[in-house]
């Protein structure tokens, strides 16, 4: 019987501009990586937490990893338990989904511990349990990307992989500035438009219509954030000019990274991901912040194990 495991966690792109909470993709290259001991006595213990610039909860009850595998041991009425050291490589308050992939992490890493192992599908439930500690809402935008890897509609109770062109890849640039999930959220409070709402379902259908028939055209048409984008961008230092760089560089759309402050766009070849990066950069170099840019394909994998 296996008793120890270590899983990483890519990061990944939430809301993917026009799917609030429901939409969102990998990223390659930058994560969490989780080691899952199994342990006689039938609790959840988090022993280390490394990588952090402040401190995280060391309680299971106020950690998403914590919660995550709490959640699993009641569902499947395990009688062991785990202890788990979690190492941080996802910067915190980025909008790369830093929380949601320390508790996939956690929990790939202890999947490989069961008698049973489950399906990437039946740990989902788990890992929104995990993620509601961290943002307050059980939404699964970063987590299904997380657990499938590629491009992931992730509704309350299921996810869907979204075809995408293997060619296709996302830029995503990172600021060096923390902007707190709970503090974009708030951001969004007060009243909107039907003709908001009209539009951006719209924006939608036209991004999954796309990705479905490869044409990158309707992508372009459909990839604007109309509805959230506008209440958050102000709170992002250098937001408007990186999003111009990013589109003058022939994306085809560019947005904030879950609630930000990083920012993403899409585009079709690598090369020209790439070629844009700099541009992209600079934009926030102006604003007065340096920054990390990482580019991957659209379809990048999900957390797996590493021992």
């Amino acid at each position: 019987m296996r008793t120890q495991a270590t899983a990483f966690s890519p990061a990944s792109v939430g809301n993917a501009a026009v799917g609030f909470d429901i939409l969102g993709h990998a990223i390659a290259g930058v994560g969490d990586t989780v080691s899952v001991r199994r342990i006689d006595a039938p609790e959840v213990r988090i022993v280390a937490i490394r990588g952090a610039a402040v401190a995280l909860p060391r309680d299971a009850e106020d950690n998403t990893a914590g919660v995550a595998l709490i959640a699993l041991r009641q569902a499947l009425a395990l009688p062991f338990g785990f202890e788990v050291e979690i190492d941080k490589g996802i910067p915190l308050g980025s909008g790369m989904g830093g929380s949601a992939a320390s508790c996939v992490a956690a929990l790939v890493a202890a999947n490989a511990l069961l008698d049973v192992p489950l399906s990437a599908q039946a740990l989902y439930p788990f890992a929104l349990a995990g993620e509601a500690v961290a943002s307050g809402g059980r939404h699964g935008d970063n987590l299904g990307p997380m657990l499938l890897g590629g491009l992931v509609l992730a509704t309350a109770d299921r996810l869907v992989r979204i075809p995408v062109v293997d060619a296709w890849h996302s830029l995503l640039v990172h600021p060096d500035a923390v902007l707190e999930t709970r503090r974009a959220r708030a951001a969004l409070q007060g009243d909107y438009r039907l003709g908001e709402f009209v539009e951006q379902s719209a924006n939608l259908a036209l991004v999954l219509a796309g990705c479905h028939a490869g044409d990158a055209e309707l992508v372009r048409a459909g990839l604007r954030d109309v509805l959230v984008e506008p209440r958050r961008a102000p709170l992002i230092a250098g937001f408007d000019a990186a999003k111009r760089a990013a589109l003058a560089q022939g994306a085809m759309g560019a947005s904030i990274s879950g609630a930000g402050p990083s920012v993403f766009a899409w585009y079709e070849t690598r090369a020209a991901a790439e070629a844009a990066a700099p541009a992209v950069q600079a934009a926030f170099a102006d604003a007065g912040f340096d920054s990390q840019a990482w580019v991957s394909p659209l379809a990048s994998p999900g957390a797996h194990l590493l021992d």
